[in-house]
């Protein structure tokens, strides 16, 4: 991945050329495409570190572009809209956007903000790196993937059900990032859980009695409210 490549996706040429113009004055190499078919195109040629995407292509479903690039695409992604509601930004969230920037926009907020989600990525393991080892350690906690074992703060092993500790490993390996509760379907392959009977929470309520000091008031794993969750620990390998 070339971590210098933004593609810019929007129909409207002068947001497009906004975007380009700042972005190229701060070293970033930009690709636009103006509707879902350049999109792809651009995509399947790869080195795309981060994409903005317009929720309002003419013609196209922009979710539904975006749904179908995360399915596919392990790359952030900041939406751009001129629609305001709430709900508009949370159902953009869920499927997975990093960031959610509504139009008219500020440059120097967009720009900080796409540099802020670049660096969430970079400072993820990379899957390379976590092959390499599995330990990971966070707020005195040990987490040892292989050996499917948390380790506490006293040094006293906690015992985790499977469905716990998966849920657990897919917060350590994703820390500080918003995660939906589609998208923890997804990453755990939708594991005899269902979206409909809220069973996402359930094990999560399970898991802060397990690991957070005060479950009632947990700082750990943080509820966005109306989007998901988030592991809130800074989290180092080995």
């Amino acid at each position: 991945m070339n971590d210098k490549c933004i593609l810019v996706v929007d129909d409207e040429s002068q947001v497009r050329t906004l975007l380009r113009e700042l972005l190229t004055r701060e070293g970033f190499v930009v690709r636009e495409a103006a509707d879902g078919r350049a999109m792809w195109e651009a995509l399947e040629d790869g080195a795309v570190a981060l994409m903005t995407l317009d929720l309002n292509l003419a013609g196209e479903d922009g979710l539904a572009l975006a749904r179908e690039v995360r399915r596919r695409c392990d790359m952030p992604i900041v939406m751009i809209s001129g629609k305001v509601d709430d709900v508009d930004r949370i159902v953009g969230l869920e499927l997975g956007a990093d960031d959610y920037i509504t139009k008219p926009f500020n440059l120097r907020e967009v720009l900080a903000r796409i540099r802020a989600v670049l660096r969430r990525y970079r400072s993820e393991p990379a899957q390379d790196a976590r092959a390499d080892t599995d330990r990971r350690t966070f707020d005195g906690w040990s987490f040892h993937r292989a050996e499917r074992r948390v380790v506490d703060p006293t040094g006293a092993v906690v015992d985790l059900t499977t469905a716990e500790f998966d849920l657990l490993a897919i917060f350590v390996e994703r820390p500080k990032r918003v995660l939906s509760r589609d998208m923890i379907l997804d990453l755990t392959k939708g594991a005899a859980w269902s979206p409909f009977d809220r069973s996402i929470d359930t094990q999560i309520a399970r898991l802060r009695k397990k690991i957070e000091t005060d479950p009632e008031s947990p700082t750990l794993i943080k509820t966005v409210r109306g989007v998901g969750y988030v592991f809130t620990a800074e989290v180092s390998a080995g």
